[in-house]
């Protein structure tokens, strides 16, 4: 049984922050109710030495004024829109750029920056918002909940939204993991795979070409497990920031494996499995030692990863690429799971 408790973070202009925990025999998640974000995942390593392992702040202003999404859900639209514009049932729309020339999570006050109405449900917490028409630039209004439960070691996230008007959604959690613990250097030491046979090549500012691309023979190729530290070096660019393609079942709530991570020196494993078409495979390469984070930790590029389940980046611009438009009338409907265990 997972113990469920609540306890105010601090005030923002948005309103009254909370601090959910959720406590089980094995993993103790602390989450807020601003951007949904999850501030804190602790658990143990094959010795029983308990560790934090995502990466953010002691104190509530240092998300107020966070620009790397550590921990947030991020949206209307998570990941990269090229040049901030889109066209639905033949209208244009403009977006605020916020990343060189695209736009980027959800737009300058996205997601991660509402201070979501959160209740408890058996084993967790159900936050919600609503975005109103316009939000952002974004059409429709979009009604939206995440629900957070924790059982044993399985961190679960249901994500769920409907919109008055047909636009575009993508959500997911832009958590920074090190299982190592969230104040070691980089994660070199871990090894990871990535159930994909292809992946998205980028352009220069790291939006898709189009071209769904085979894994096999290139540096992309994550099927095996191996350390980030080796797969870096063949590397072209800072490091991985792309979507690897995975094949998406049928049922919305139907979960796949899609990723696995270990760090051999402590034994921890995270597995992740998604209902997503998609994982970001990003390995923090715009960190840049300036972020002083939990107990005065500075984070550095390749300080930790982040695996972002989600639909294609820049979908609504690539009609090749699965839909991520959600019609008035339909259900938006993701799951994901973080599984953590030690070996």
């Amino acid at each position: 049984m997972t113990q469920v408790t609540t306890e105010p973070f601090g005030d923002v202009d948005e309103g009254s922050v909370e601090k959910w925990v959720l406590r089980s025999s094995l993993v103790t998640v602390e989450v807020l109710t601003l951007g949904c974000i999850i501030r804190s995942i602790r658990c143990s390593d094959r010795k029983g030495r308990v560790d934090d392992v995502v990466q953010g702040y002691d104190h509530l202003e240092g998300y107020a004024s966070d620009r790397r999404y550590f921990g947030a859900l991020v949206g209307r639209v998570a990941n990269r829109i090229a040049g901030g514009r889109f066209v639905v049932d033949g209208v244009e729309y403009q977006l605020a750029v916020n990343n060189g020339p695209n736009a980027l999570h959800g737009g300058l006050r996205g997601f991660n920056k509402a201070v979501w109405r959160a209740e408890r449900v058996e084993d967790g917490v159900c936050l919600r918002h609503t975005s109103p028409d316009g939000d952002q630039g974004y059409p429709g209004e979009v009604q939206v909940a995440v629900t957070y439960t924790l059982k044993g070691g399985w961190l679960r996230s249901r994500y769920q939204a409907s919109a008055t008007r047909t636009s575009p959604i993508n959500l997911t959690n832009h958590s920074y993991f090190n299982l190592a613990g969230q104040a070691v250097e980089n994660v070199y030491d871990h090894e990871v795979s990535i159930q994909a046979q292809s992946y998205l090549p980028v352009d220069g500012t790291s939006i898709p070409t189009g071209e769904v691309r085979a894994v096999e023979g290139s540096p992309f190729d994550l099927r095996k497990p191996d350390l980030i530290g080796s797969l870096l070096k063949p590397l072209p660019g800072p490091g991985f920031d792309h979507n690897f393609c995975l094949a998406s079942p049928g049922d919305p709530w139907a979960l796949r494996p899609a990723a696995r991570v270990c760090h051999p020196e402590s034994g921890r494993v995270l597995e992740v499995s998604t209902s997503q078409p998609g994982v970001q495979f990003y390995t923090a390469n715009f960190l840049d030692g300036s972020v002083v984070g939990k107990g005065g930790s500075r984070y550095a590029k390749h300080s930790s990863f982040c695996l972002e389940t989600q639909s294609w980046p820049d979908a609504i611009n690539k009609p090749s690429f699965p839909s991520c438009l959600l019609r008035p009338g339909e259900e938006y409907l993701h799951e994901t799971t973080f599984s953590f265990s030690t070996v």
